[in-house]
């Protein structure tokens, strides 16, 4: 038989995984990072790219042979980086900030190392137990009651996404309603949220199989700051029940992504009592603040919830992706999520002594997220950590005194945390709105005139505050996003970088006066001619 020249070499001597060459190559790519990180405000915050740049610039196929680590990082300062939008730059004051540290780093590189897959306990023991502890731990600083948490009777679990988080449990909630109703009425079904409550929601009731016309987004308005009124949800699921609809679950929110709205958690979950629903509170993002005494009193009446969820992945210093959710019946979710086939049984399991994670997740695998949690919770503390939030709500309060001084702009929405809405006013554009005529024939004719123009007034300036956001954007200085509220166009300033200092704050404010002066004087220009 011919032999077969295979290079031997190749395959046998170079170790994927060789301890000196991981040494020396991870010593290369901290110090890469370290100098990303040092330099990570010169960049512009908002890519400039243009779609299918990077198709452009890289080979069309696989190399045949390997490349060292440096010419790849070189393709990566290159290619890599000029495609990225900066979420740690200091001027990163878009979305919520997805906020990273040096322990939180360490940690999720410990567990890519590690690279256990902690399905059940057995798989890695020290992985679910951990889970166990930072959850209560986390939990007893959010003062949540005792009723969430492992040494009560509830418990928590680390999910990816509150997008993951919000589907579990609404498919616990929905089992568990179909089990006393009878799967048969499925399509009676009806969940509800505001219209301030993340797309999250809606997505996870597609999945689990809420009927579209079921799932209810109640209006909300600027009297009540956009939060969700309990009267409105409870005239919105009488009129469901008259109909023959079953109420089935609810998702409140503390911290609402267009302004912060903080939904009333305690009178929505009275409201919600009646009917036996299930009441998840999304506190995706505001929920990490909550640990300050100061702040606490926007959780006031969780204790009514069945659930509740906040990402450590944005403002709580613990990197992508770690979203901690809580529940007081965890058997509701391991009855809908459990599997058991013959490959994973094992003593510990049929016990029941352990917790396995497989059955709190959509997930059958699943990463060591509790270290980098850990690692966060020890190396700053309590003191630490309240301090990092109060530190991003002063500089956003100093942001909102510096709109309220210039008179051209207006806040939007009251100041919950530390995000700031605002807009340009539109007499600050210099254009005055025509008085319609008296009308003798029809009294009702001069208020449908006023309405026309207000509306027209108020698209003007919708129109006005969205370029205004794009210029800034593309300045590459700052970034910034929006909202739309009541009608509004607001731009939505978020401070919550890990490296943003005060400075950042006054030049990003000093950058939209530039920005706004030289749109205003264009509007006026065009206003005049017309």
């Amino acid at each position: 038989m011919a032999s077969l020249n295979f290079d031997h070499s190749s395959i046998f001597n170079n170790n994927p995984l060789d301890p000196e060459e991981f040494r020396r190559q991870g010593h290369v790519m901290i110090d890469f990072l370290a100098d990303y990180y040092l330099n990570v405000e010169k960049y512009p915050v908002l890519s400039q790219v243009e779609p299918g740049y990077l198709r452009q610039r890289l080979p069309e196929s696989t190399p045949y042979n390997p490349e060292p680590m440096e010419t790849i990082l070189q393709d990566v300062q290159e290619h890599i980086i000029p495609g990225l939008t900066h979420w740690q730059s200091p001027n990163f004051f878009a979305y919520f900030q997805c906020t990273s540290s040096t322990a939180g780093f360490l940690g999720e590189m410990l567990s890519a190392g590690f690279n256990v897959v902690g399905f059940n306990w057995i798989a890695s023991p020290a992985a679910t137990e951990l889970e166990t502890i930072v959850v209560d731990w986390l939990g007893e600083m959010l003062e949540l009651p005792k009723s969430f948490l492992f040494s009560g009777n509830g418990g928590g679990v680390l999910q990816g996404t509150t997008c993951e988080a919000i589907l579990c449990t609404l498919v616990a909630a929905r089992d568990q309603m179909l089990s006393k109703i009878g799967r048969d009425n499925m399509r009676k079904l009806v969940v509800y949220g505001s219209d301030q409550t993340h797309i999250a929601f809606q997505k996870a009731a597609k999945i689990a199989g809420i009927h579209p016309n079921n799932v209810r987004a109640i209006k909300t308005t600027k009297s009540t700051s956009f939060a969700l009124s309990p009267d409105f949800l409870q005239s919105e699921m009488c009129k469901d029940i008259e109909a023959g609809l079953v109420p089935l679950f609810l998702c409140a929110t503390v911290g609402t992504t267009s302004t912060t709205a903080v939904d009333p958690v305690g009178a929505l979950c009275h409201v919600a009592k009646d009917y036996g629903m299930w009441v998840h509170v999304d506190g995706a993002y505001a929920g990490s603040a909550c640990i300050c005494p100061e702040f606490r009193h926007f959780m006031d009446g969780v204790e009514g919830a069945n659930s509740f969820s906040l990402n450590a992945h944005k403002w709580f210093l613990t990197t992508l992706d770690c979203c901690c959710l809580w529940v007081k019946d965890p058997s509701a979710l391991i009855k809908s999520l459990s599997t058991n086939p013959e490959y994973l049984r094992n003593k510990a399991t049929d016990s029941r002594q352990v917790v396995d994670y497989k059955d709190w997740q959509i997930t059958l695998s699943r990463k060591f997220r509790a270290l980098k949690l850990w690692f966060v919770l020890r190396s700053y503390g309590v003191a630490n950590l309240r301090n990092f939030l109060r530190s991003h709500v002063k500089m956003a309060k100093a942001f909102e005194e510096l709109v309220a001084m210039d008179r051209r702009f207006e806040i939007v929405v009251p100041r919950n945390f530390a995000m700031v809405c605002f807009r340009v006013l539109t007499k600050a554009m210099g254009i005055a709105m025509r008085k319609p005529k008296q009308s003798h024939q029809n009294g009702n004719a001069e208020n449908g005139h006023y309405k026309v123009a207000e509306e027209e007034e108020e698209g003007s300036s919708n129109e006005v505050n969205q370029k205004l956001l794009e210029s800034i954007n593309m300045s590459g200085r700052v970034f910034m996003t929006h909202a739309v509220v009541g009608n509004v166009y607001a731009i939505r300033f978020a401070v919550g970088a890990t490296l943003v200092e005060e400075r950042h704050v006054i030049m990003a404010w000093k950058v939209v006066q530039e920005h706004a002066t030289a749109i205003l004087i264009k509007h006026q220009l065009k206003a005049s001619f017309e």
